[in-house]
């Protein structure tokens, strides 16, 4: 069933003024090939709260081959604090294969940082997301300045929706701050990368994520040598103004 534009925008009013669990809730009844998008702390307050919605909820996380040894450390963890599957998906091998030999490993920092994250991120992503019919993240709009200052809590996916095919967004943690997402995290015990204590805030791939200064945006820490309000990898490209 596809929602029209003043569907979606109702119960987008709807849900607004939800609360994060109810706002899941509410996903897990409207759709039933619905899956968590998992990689950072909001996250994982995400699982934790629909886990104790539905036990079997659908997981996948990306494995861009790039990632710290700590994620991968953290992604073990969630899995077995909650006992549950995490489908991990992966970069096709030859076109990865071609792209570092033309470019080597790390291009991203004399060029643009998108042909790596396509190939790496947003192709698996997209094959991904052609198999179901919504997915739930954990994007806030106090994280970028730039690109997530409006997202809604929820939405048409047009980035990743096919001919023919709507994909639904949901985004149940928009409204919250990091220091809810961190109350939380503390509050139930859950799980968190440990790169955290390091001074990491927004935590991507290794070799394009570092530590943030006191007073600096969380994203400060990502992508650091290009344009700091444009800093999205392809995944929320619906979040970045159109020309």
């Amino acid at each position: 069933m596809a929602y029209s534009e003043a569907e979606l925008q109702t119960l987008n009013e709807q849900l607004a003024v939800e609360i994060p669990k109810n706002i899941i809730k509410k996903s897990f009844e409207l759709f039933d090939s619905i899956a968590i998008s998992f990689s950072g702390a909001e996250d994982v307050v995400l699982i934790d709260m629909a886990m104790k919605l539905n036990p079997n909820a659908k997981i996948f996380s990306l494995d861009t081959g790039r990632l710290h040894p700590e994620t991968y450390q953290f992604m073990e963890k969630v899995r077995e604090h909650y006992n549950t599957e995490i489908e991990v998906l992966y970069p096709d091998a030859e076109t990865l294969q071609a792209f570092v030999q033309k470019n080597g490993l790390f291009s991203f920092y004399k060029d643009d940082h998108k042909p790596c994250c396509t190939i790496r991120k947003t192709a698996p992503l997209r094959k991904k997301l052609e198999t179901i019919d919504a997915w739930i993240t954990g994007q806030r709009k106090d994280q970028s300045p730039g690109t997530r200052s409006g997202i809604p809590t929820v939405q048409a996916d047009e980035v990743f929706s096919g001919e023919g095919r709507q994909l639904v967004k949901f985004n149940p943690l928009a409204n919250w701050s990091s220091q809810q997402v961190w109350e939380y995290i503390q509050m139930f015990d859950v799980p968190f990368n440990s790169l955290h204590e390091k001074g990491f805030i927004s935590i991507g791939c290794e070799p394009c994520t570092r530590p943030v200064k006191p007073n600096q945006h969380e994203r400060e820490g990502r992508w650091w040598w290009e344009e700091s309000t444009q800093k999205e990898c392809g995944l929320h490209a619906l979040n970045l103004p159109s020309d």
